[in-house]
């Protein structure tokens, strides 16, 4: 805490690493939270004094006489020698300019409470313009009323017989006129009132987790906390977390809640404006707006969050309850809040950030959890697509165009066209035609190409476009949005009037069908129900995704990679966007923010932090401090140890060309035999891919190792879907709870697992869970794939050596030794935990990768060379564990 708090008055970047089970939470809670407490007083203290010295010189003008003569020693008296300041400067000069700055500092005091006045003033008035104009809209007259929509009704008879024969409730589908921004006419002075509009942020500190249920046991922590009833905390999430409008909240997807959110507070707007349209002109059809986007009630809902600390799910109850929005009354009380929590996903990306109403200019920044940090911003801003979707959503879009073509302004028309080219051109380049079927479209050379962006766009052919007006036009207009409504409404044909449009859409169906049908190896029956057509069209929105695709290729041609991938057919080939520089998106958070603080239970090695992150944002070295602190646990509660060879003196070296010897994997049965006769309750066994487990387990199944182990513990292995994780666990538990109650021969269970899967992240292993844990081999990264080689390249191009060692190397073994940290730090879980860790491989013994483990492990870690004396120590470990319990 006292580290955390120096740092934030220093304003540093700062690494910290705290085990699991020491208090992290509530230590960056009373850290950071202490420190914004004084840091408000000092600043309330000082604003007091300067306006107490404003007002005691006032005092004293009004109590001089104007002839009074001047003070002795000022240039007035020219008998009096000058006194000298220690600057050399006379004595009354540096008192004046002292005075001058703190009148100045005064005056900008009193000109922000001014301001703040105004904008009070402001928006008293704009409430009270808003009251009257509800006020005369509710008393029209009746006789008005009527001829408006009897006139309206005229004008949609005529469109509905008009010569594009389309139904009124069509409308919503045609695009609005778009105008880019450089075309949109500034009303003077308006920018102006904006910025004054613009509540102020107080200085806050914005907390980021990963998931919303870290950030939920965080915020309990801070309701626990003696900062609970004096904090103003705010919760942040997405629109599919907030939303509590449930026509929105079953459209499922995370774009589609949000573009039908922006499309509801459009037609608000639009509502606003219909009494202003001039008289000739053709009137919308009403169309739906959110009942909870109601600006009183939100505002109200913004002052209920600042009262109370809440986390996501009360602040939803309380949306409902209160009829207004979550997700905005949030952002509404961010300017004010003290404490703002929220997924590092949102802070990390800049679009979002900016949509949120987050600013970041002079405030704290604590991201927890992040160990995964890279790979996360590097995730974040790339994107993927396949030639299914390109070719799917040209044939959508293409459709869309034909049919409101007469109805489409210019401008619209000019920029479906050119993002029909794009896919046109991004399905050519992959070896195909959009005009035909992509999963029978055979590749004729199949393989993984790499190129720059530039090299990318020539190719294409499309570098003549501007990629950033197409960007904005995809987000502004919310095409993607009218696109899905569109294909949502004529899937199937039995909505389609005319023969040719039937003929048009069955198309599009079909076509769709066809992609599902090719994507699926088995294929549904050629006649679907309707519900199973429904949810084929509902996931049917492919521009949704190339949009990312677009957004990426806007970033500076030496940051990234397109990777092209040839893979059979043109449907399953795909263009992916690799970021390679995460620098330049972090870059912009450190310089804004005061402090930033990167905090997890297991940081090492740091060096890529140090390097890959801080060092390429432009972060002064002198600014980045180093914490990290032991566990919480006594020394004797843990035993790490590092072992060199098995059972029959073999050498323990797991690289990819000895791990597959029958010798090693017959050597890792042995031990594992010989833990599980020692080891009560739960043993976790971690192997380096699922293909490698997969082939030692057939191997102990045929030598009869397996049947061995097997009288021992109970064997469980990894699932390789997600969903059935949690059963496994719990039957997991349930087989070491009995085997300690029992006292047969059955001493618990023992769970293969894999690095970097289900269970090395997230998954505690505490108590009985996991006595000791077995890390087989050394998992390295697939140096082959063309993403990690790219890297490799990129870093060796522009990181300099560090101790003799190429950075490529030091990215594989760094990404190693996170993945090593991660998995064996699950059985450690609380202040009276204890547990055994195997690392089965003599390079752990290296003091390049020994370096890399963490501090509280690296300080108890015993290199053995034979398995008689590891044994022995694993043997007396765990005898003396069951002694004292």
């Amino acid at each position: 805490m006292a580290a955390l708090y120096g740092a934030l008055e220093k304003g540093q970047v700062g690494i910290f690493e705290s085990p699991t089970g020491t208090g992290k939470s509530l230590s960056l809670i009373c850290g950071a939270l202490s420190w914004l407490r004084d840091f408000e007083e000092k600043k309330k203290q000082e604003e007091a004094r300067l306006l107490a010295l404003e007002h005691d010189g006032q005092e004293e003008k009004k109590l001089t006489p104007l002839d009074e003569p001047l003070p002795k020693g000022t240039l007035e008296e020219p008998g009096c020698p000058d006194s000298k300041g220690s600057a050399g400067e006379p004595d009354w000069i540096t008192a004046f300019v002292q005075k001058k700055e703190e009148r100045d500092m005064v005056d900008r005091l009193k000109e922000e409470q001014i301001k703040r006045k105004k904008r009070e003033d402001r928006l008293e008035k704009i409430r009270h313009n808003v009251q009257l104009k509800y006020t005369a809209k509710r008393k029209r007259s009746e006789e008005e009323e009527t001829k408006r929509l009897l006139q309206l009704s005229k004008e949609v008879l005529l469109e509905r017989g008009g010569a594009d024969g389309l139904d009124h409730n069509e409308e919503e589908l045609i695009l609005d006129e778009y105008e880019s921004d450089e075309e949109k006419k500034v009303v003077p002075g308006l920018e102006e009132d904006d910025d004054d509009m613009e509540e102020e942020h107080v200085t806050k500190i914005y907390y980021c987790s990963r998931t919303h249920s870290q950030l939920s046991q965080f915020v309990h922590e801070v309701q626990k906390s003696p900062f609970g009833k004096d904090t103003r905390l705010v919760s942040l999430g997405s629109r599919q977390n907030l939303c509590v409008n449930e026509d929105v909240r079953r459209l499922g997807a995370l774009q589609l809640i949000n573009d039908r959110c922006m499309e509801m507070q459009k037609n608000k707007h639009d509502k606003k404006s219909d009494g202003e349209e001039m008289e000739g002109k053709r009137r919308r059809v009403s169309r739906t707006v959110c009942p909870f986007y109601s600006y009183e009630q939100m505002q109200f809902l913004r002052d209920e969050i600042l009262v109370e600390v809440k986390d996501i799910e009360q602040l939803v109850a309380l949306g409902k309850e209160t009829k207004a929005c979550p997700y905005y009354g949030s952002r509404y009380a961010i300017p004010a809040a003290q404490l703002v929590v929220l997924p590092y996903q949102m802070l990390l990306h800049e679009a979002t950030r900016s949509a949120a109403g987050i600013s970041l200019k002079d405030q704290v920044v604590i991201i927890d959890e992040a160990h995964n940090l890279i790979d996360t911003i590097t995730c974040i801003h790339s994107a993927e697509v396949s030639g299914a979707q390109l070719c799917c959503a040209h044939s959508q879009l293409l459709q869309y165009m034909e049919r409101y073509r007469k109805r489409l302004k210019a401008k619209n028309l000019m920029y479906i066209k050119q993002i029909l080219y794009l896919l046109q051109q991004f399905v050519s380049v992959l070896g195909g035609n959009v005009n035909q079927n992509p999963n029978s479209q055979a590749i004729p050379q199949t393989g993984t190409e790499l190129k720059s962006i530039n090299d990318f766009l020539f190719q294409s052919q499309i570098d003549n476009i501007n990629l950033f007006k197409v960007q904005r036009y995809c987000e502004k207009s919310l095409i993607s949005r009218e696109l899905f409504g569109f294909v949502e409404r004529y899937g199937a044909p039995t909505v389609v009037k005319t023969n040719k449009e039937k003929e048009k859409l069955a198309g599009l169906q079909n076509f769709l069908l066809s992609l599902q049908q090719g994507s699926d190896k088995e294929g549904p029956p050629q006649s679907l129900p309707a519900e199973a057509e429904s949810d084929q069209l509902r996931s049917a929105s492919p521009l949704m995704q190339i949009e990312g695709f677009l957004s990426a290729l806007t970033n500076a041609n030496q940051d990234g990679r397109v990777i092209l991938n040839r893979q059979g057919t043109v449907g399953q080939s795909s263009l992916k966007f690799l970021l390679l520089n995460p620098a330049v998106h972090f870059a912009k958070v450190v310089k804004e923010c005061r402090a930033v603080i990167i905090a997890g239970g297991t940081m090492q090695p740091v060096s890529d932090f140090r390097e890959q992150l801080l060092s390429c944002a432009g972060v002064d070295p002198a600014r980045i401090v180093e914490f990290s602190c032991g566990h919480v646990i006594p020394p004797e509660n843990i035993l790490p140890v590092i072992l060199c060879s098995g059972p029959s003196s073999q050498q323990l070296e797991f690289t990819y060309q000895t791990r597959d010897l029958p010798q090693m994997m017959d050597e890792t049965g042995r031990i594992l035999c010989n833990v599980c006769n020692v080891v009560p309750g739960g043993v976790v066994c971690f192997f380096p891919s699922y293909e490698y487990e997969r082939h030692v387990y057939a191997r102990w199944e045929q030598t009869g190792l397996l049947a061995r182990l097997a009288a021992k513990k109970k064997i469980f292995q990894e699932p390789k879907k997600a969903n059935q994780v949690d059963q496994v666990l719990v039957e997991y538990a349930k087989c070491i709870k009995r085997c300690s109650h029992g006292g047969g021969q059955m001493t618990g269970a023992l769970l293969f697992s894999v690095v970097g899967g289900k269970m090395s992240e997230g998954i505690n292993f505490s108590d009985d869970l996991g006595r000791c844990v077995i890390m087989v081999g050394m998992p390295y990264p697939n140096i082959k794939a063309p993403e990690l080689q790219e890297k490799m390249t990129w870093l060796d191009k522009t990181m300099p050596r560090a101790a003799g060692q190429a950075p490529s190397r030091v990215l594989i073994e760094n990404l190693c030794m996170k993945a090593v940290n991660q998995s064996i730090g699950r059985a450690i879980r609380h202040q009276r935990d204890f547990a055994s860790i195997l690392l089965l491989d003599h390079r752990y013994a290296r003091p390049a990768i020994f370096n890399k483990l963490p501090q509280w492990i690296k300080e108890r870690t015993q290199v053995k060379a034979a398995f008689g004396s590891a044994f022995a120590e694993l043997r007396k470990f765990h005898r003396g564990k069951l002694d004292t319990s």
